[in-house]
């Protein structure tokens, strides 16, 4: 599930301090695993990335941190098509909205940034007089090496 782009090293942390947030010596380790991630993370796969950089890190206080920056709007939480039961993933908070593709067979998640996207948010908010804050959209269907490997 590789993103889109690369986060600057420090941002979080950087905007939880601009907001009077105090940054112990774990938060700044689970948020570092956050900013450096490649692909998109669950909760135990940020707990095990965390405990091998701190081993003092427990699963609340990832739990807590994850809670923390939701609030603040600095990370989404994504279900991905429920493709493996109720796992939930993050993701830093994107610079631009984008389409989450899952593929049903494989699991691979693609992210697909589009200004057709945009312009039907803008039109949403314009004729529905509706103040869009999040927007998600998910689609599901097979990747080109699933649909390639299904005989036909």
């Amino acid at each position: 599930m590789p993103l889109p782009e690369t986060e600057i090293p420090g941002r979080l942390q950087a905007e939880l301090m601009a907001r009077g947030l105090r940054m112990t010596r774990q938060r700044r380790t689970i948020l570092s695993v956050v900013e450096t991630a490649k692909q998109h993370l669950d909760a135990t796969q940020i707990l095990r990335k965390a405990h091998k950089i701190d081993p003092g890190i427990d699963r609340v206080t990832v739990y807590r941190t994850l809670n923390l920056l939701k609030r603040h709007g600095l990370v989404d939480e994504l279900d991905l098509m429920h493709l493996e039961g109720e796992k939930h993933y993050y993701e830093r908070h994107p610079q631009r909205d984008h389409i989450h593709m899952a593929c049903l067979r494989c699991g691979k998640i693609t992210e697909f940034e589009s200004d057709l996207f945009d312009r039907l948010k803008g039109q949403i908010q314009r004729e529905c007089q509706f103040h869009i804050v999040v927007s998600r959209l998910e689609v599901g269907g097979y990747c080109s090496q699933c649909r390639s490997a299904t005989p036909a």
